[in-house]
């Protein structure tokens, strides 16, 4: 049975696209045929990180009428299958994102996994990849202002009718690990599945721009391994919830969505509810 997972964040730069292709690449390294698209139409990241940013066909073509979702198709390390969303403005504004579900659909009949890039923020484009998926994953940075957002796209995923599977933490200090993810744990009230720590190859270890597909040799991040693969590839390492495929139209989604905006106050009283927690934790911990 294929699984749909969400990569979201809620705040840019928290590693999302690149948490991303690591996981999409080990998956594919373990055999599982799976696919990696970029929903992340306005400002997306996939293709300038493996190198397709010159790709002729890309998802903009697709949600635009333009193109075949067989064409916007590219083959990445380990076989990953990529289907990258293009960088220019004009293809943004021609791409239609209700169309996500009607590529998805096709998407879906060919792998086991389908892992979807969604973008930062809180708009009608990010909304539709939360509602489309079997399990959110949301990606955090141990930092206030990461960490509200990332409650807010909980929050907006519940509302939709989605599932959050857990949380990544990204950048981690060595000899934090423990106490964060407790603090992580409680404020957003879900599970931690994967610690990413700081260390020189988490700063910053840019892939080679690839001549073909056999060009992909970066290997994933070591510590995305371990407890992680076994949650999303289905490993017998411990029972899982059935995943559910949820008929969610994206249109009403937003619709239902547009009435429960998060307004100045509901902020205040997000960052407050961290900033708790936080102190509550810290108490614990001493």
């Amino acid at each position: 049975m294929v699984k749909v997972y969400t990569i979201a964040s809620g705040k840019g730069g928290t590693g999302k696209t690149t948490v991303s292709v690591n996981l999409g690449t080990m998956l594919a390294q373990l055999g599982k045929e799976t696919y990696l698209m970029d929903a992340d139409i306005g400002m997306a990241n996939v293709g300038l990180v493996l190198g397709l940013q010159d790709a002729p066909v890309t998802l903009h073509e697709v949600l635009a009428g333009k193109g075949n979702i067989n064409d916007a198709i590219y083959e990445g390390p380990a076989g990953l299958k990529v289907i990258p969303s293009g960088i220019s403005l004009q293809g943004f504004q021609q791409a239609d994102p209700d169309r996500i579900r009607d590529v998805m659909g096709e998407l879906v009949k060919r792998c086991e996994f389908l892992l979807i890039d969604a973008p930062a923020g809180i708009s009608k484009d990010g909304v539709v990849p939360l509602a489309v998926a079997d399990e959110v994953i949301l990606i955090v940075n141990p930092e206030l202002s990461s960490i509200v957002d990332a409650l807010k796209t909980k929050i907006l995923t519940e509302v939709v009718g989605g599932h959050v599977l857990g949380s990544i933490i990204n950048r981690v200090d060595q000899d934090k690990t423990d106490i964060i993810t407790k603090k992580m744990e409680k404020v957003l009230g879900v599970k931690v599945i994967g610690i990413i720590r700081r260390t020189p190859m988490s700063a910053g270890h840019p892939l080679p721009r690839p001549r073909s597909s056999s060009s992909f040799q970066h290997p994933p991040h070591p510590r995305l391994s371990g407890g992680l693969l076994p949650i999303l590839s289905g490993l017998p390492i411990r029972k899982r919830r059935r995943l559910r495929s949820r008929k969610v139209s994206s249109t009403a989604s937003a619709r239902h969505f547009s009435g429960r905006k998060l307004n100045n106050n509901f902020n205040l009283f997000l960052v407050f509810r961290v900033h708790t927690a936080l102190l509550t934790a810290e108490t614990h911990d001493q």
